[in-house]
């Protein structure tokens, strides 16, 4: 098993800037979470930092294992095609689930019936 020290330092320095960039990336998407007033604002910062965030930390597991077996090691690359596959289509359906959620709740305010049809603003069309 190889420890640390017998990590090269080319390995080392790549898989450091990675994880790096990837967790300020992260702490960014954090942040928005924090700030941003509104679900639809908020749903797009971990929807953004999940793919990006994760690719690095990914990467520089890539360059550590890679450089620590001396062979190429490329489970990662599963990891982040699972994780670009199903990132944005989760992020879509809860964007979705939470719009039909709002037009239901301005509906029953509004006493319309279900074949009603409302604009965003709220007005008859």
């Amino acid at each position: 098993m190889t420890t640390a020290a017998d990590l090269p330092s080319w390995a080392a320095l790549a898989a450091a800037l990675l994880l790096a960039l990837g967790a300020t990336v992260v702490l960014i998407g954090a942040l928005g979470l924090l700030r941003l007033r509104t679900f639809y604002q908020r749903i797009h910062g971990p929807a953004i930092t999940i793919t990006l965030g994760a690719g690095g930390v990914l990467l520089a597991s890539m360059v550590v294992f890679t450089a620590a077996q001396s062979r190429p090691v490329v489970h990662e690359v599963i990891i982040g095609a699972f994780l670009l596959a199903t990132a944005p289509v989760v992020s879509m359906l809860i964007m979705r689930a939470a719009v039909y959620r709002d037009l239901r709740a301005r509906k029953g305010e509004s006493g319309a019936t279900a074949g009603e049809v409302y604009r965003i603003g709220g007005e008859e069309s």
